[in-house]
């Protein structure tokens, strides 16, 4: 067949183009057909319809008859905070923005209008029930027999505080500051008392709630300055500072060899799945000693310790592999053995100290057989740490422990429904 010839350009004519025009009218749609039957929004959904949130219902006040203001669906705060985890927002300004403009976020609300002073009391409010929906999540995975916990592997991952370097100081800093901010609050209250009908009471009511939240945190500050003194040497412990603006935030060595205010996450993972099973928050810049705690909350939660645990170095403490070895935990530590200080030493060879558990440790350890264990590690629990910053464990938005653990209890919700759906799918 002869190959076309391009037609003729005509003299002086306008190019053909494709303009949008906005004046069409779209076709009208319901809500549940913003979305494919298949969306990561409606598996979140389908999550939360078998969720129990009987203990969130019930502490709302306003109910049908009475006065007040119909309050927020427990149920769609949940799947708000779970999905947009997923996609990786973590302001709630931004989520409150998104529940307006995008067809997922519409999809959830439903209609709803949601205030993103709602979401952000939300997310932080409820650690006792995050800390349930956790042990949910990785239950009803083992009912279905998608997850196991006979090999769990360990790590602790660094992020960066909501606190500035400056904002650290030293004892007698933190005194004058203190002094200054309750003279402030004061004076704040004068001003108040003097003209309680002031165009300006709503802005001077959050200009010294703002105060007297300055003060709680100064006095924290300085309340905690004894345990930060006590980590220094007694010449240096002067030098301690601790921080104005978030006082648990501790200065930590980070992945990229420098320092900055930050909060240890350690989390456990099952290797087969990837499933996140243990979650805690620390105020230490190391893993040393964090083994048996996560081991022992991992009991806490299914009823049964992992029969293998895989962890990286910094988890190495010999006291706390001995624990995790006894038999009443019944535990196989996989943990790489430190290099000794005398090179001619085999590190590999038990010494005369060493309690038969960290001697069978030793010995495990030099085999091939444990080093192909091993390798599970890396394969599984650095996996979860790449996917837990790319969905906002990067700096985190709130302060506090309490605040930083409801963040990332979260994170592993979520990331557990996004495993349930992969393995389901398999």
């Amino acid at each position: 067949m002869p190959a076309s010839s391009p037609s003729p350009l005509v003299p002086d004519a306008p190019p053909r183009l494709r303009s949008p025009d906005r004046q069409q009218v779209l076709p009208a749609m319901s809500v549940d057909g913003l979305l494919d039957t298949d969306h990561q929004a409606r598996v979140v959904w389908e999550f939360c319809l078998g969720l129990d949130l009987s203990a969130l219902s019930n502490r709302i006040r306003s109910r049908e008859g009475g006065p007040g203001r119909a309050a927020l669906d427990p149920r769609l705060g949940v799947a708000l905070w779970l999905y947009a985890t997923l996609e990786g927002v973590g302001s709630a300004r931004a989520r409150g923005i998104l529940c307006m403009h995008h067809n997922a976020f519409r999809w959830l609300c439903g209609g709803v209008s949601v205030n993103y002073h709602t979401l952000a009391d939300f997310r932080t409010d409820h650690p006792e029930f995050l800390d349930r929906l956790l042990t949910h999540s990785v239950a009803v995975l083992r009912e279905q027999d998608l997850v196991d916990l006979n090999r769990v592997a360990l790590d602790g991952v660094r992020v960066r505080a909501s606190a500035g370097a400056a904002s650290f100081r030293r004892k007698p800093a933190l005194e004058e500051c203190l002094a200054e901010a309750r003279a402030q609050v004061a004076r704040l209250k004068a001003e108040t008392d003097e003209d309680p009908s002031a165009p300006s009471r709503r802005h001077a009511a959050a200009r010294g709630r703002a105060a007297r939240e300055r003060v709680a945190r100064l006095q924290q500050a300085l309340k905690r300055l004894p345990e930060l003194e006590a980590k220094k040497a007694r010449a240096e412990r002067d030098k301690a500072r601790c921080s104005t603006t978030d006082p648990e935030a501790t200065v930590m060595k980070m992945a990229d060899g420098g320092f900055r205010p930050a909060y240890n996450v350690e989390l456990g993972a099952e290797c087969g799945s990837q499933v996140i099973v243990a979650v805690e928050v620390t105020t230490n810049g190391t893993d040393s000693g964090q083994l048996t705690p996560l081991v022992d909350q991992t009991r806490a939660r299914y009823g049964r310790y992992p029969r293998e645990v895989l962890a990286d170095g910094g988890f190495v403490n010999l006291s706390d592999i001995a624990a995790a070895e006894d038999v009443s935990r019944g535990c196989t530590v996989y943990a790489p053995v430190p290099e000794p200080k005398d090179p001619t030493r085999d590190r590999y060879q038990p010494l005369a100290t060493d309690p038969p558990a960290i001697r069978r440790w030793r010995t495990r350890m030099g085999t091939e057989a444990a080093q192909d264990v091993y390798r599970h590690r890396a394969a599984t629990i650095e996996c979860v740490n790449a996917q837990a910053r790319n969905r906002t464990l990067v700096r985190l938005l709130v302060r506090g422990v309490e605040k930083v653990k409801s963040v990332v209890m979260w994170l592993a919700v979520a990331h557990n429904v996004a495993c349930g759906a992969r393995l389901r799918a398999a």
